[in-house]
């Protein structure tokens, strides 16, 4: 059975076409950059108006979920990701999955995220400054960058086994994982990330399919 993300739950607190609130029932932890040399270029995330699914607009990374979007044992978490313009320089931006503790300093998740140079990789974080490598970042021909207009679809899938996780982009999978080291925990909350500098990516059809 699937659970998909209602409109209404995508409806955005908005009385004109750009909010720096979230969707509403979503959180959002906003990561600024602290590297002088590749600053965020504005101060705020933002939420454009679109008539399916939403938009973010960075500024600061973010990444954002509702808690009672949670998924445990064998699942597929799968979502479309529309870049709208790209970044002065290649950013990520796709799934989160297996969090917990998302609001404080002993945040747990991991994400599968691709840019827009085809290139995709997997991590895992553990608290605020620390991250592992699942795949670093690597290059593949399933990953689409941007045309001429500078859009860009992606569907990016998490398929969670009983003891191995598939990477999928665009129906090829791109990288397999077992379930141990800091690939291990898939159960918790799932949801979307956008690092910083994107001026657009819009979220659409993210769901989790048993």
């Amino acid at each position: 059975m699937i659970r998909r993300i209602s409109m209404a739950v995508f409806a955005l607190l908005i009385v004109a076409p750009l909010t720096a609130q979230a969707p509403t029932g979503w959180n959002m932890r906003v990561d600024k950059s602290t590297n002088a040399a590749d600053p965020d270029d504005v101060p705020e995330v933002t939420f454009p108006e679109v008539s399916d699914g939403f938009r973010v607009d960075t500024g600061p990374a973010v990444t954002m979920w509702n808690p009672d979007n949670t998924a445990t044992g064998t699942y597929t978490l799968k979502g479309t990701f529309t870049l709208h313009e790209p970044s002065g320089h290649p950013n990520y931006y796709g799934l989160v999955y297996g969090g917990g503790g998302l609001d404080g300093p002993r945040q747990n998740y991991l994400y599968f995220l691709v840019a827009q140079n085809g290139t995709f990789l997997v991590k895992h974080r553990a608290g605020d400054e620390t991250t592992h490598d699942v795949q670093p970042r690597t290059e593949h021909a399933a990953v689409v960058s941007p045309a001429e207009n500078g859009h860009s679809t992606n569907v990016l899938e998490v398929r969670v086994g009983a003891d191995q996780t598939e990477f999928v982009v665009n129906g090829t999978v791109v990288h397999t994982a077992s379930q141990s080291g800091m690939a291990a925990r898939t159960d918790g909350i799932w949801g979307v990330r956008v690092n910083h500098v994107i001026p657009g990516v819009q979220v659409t059809d993210l769901g989790v399919t048993n």
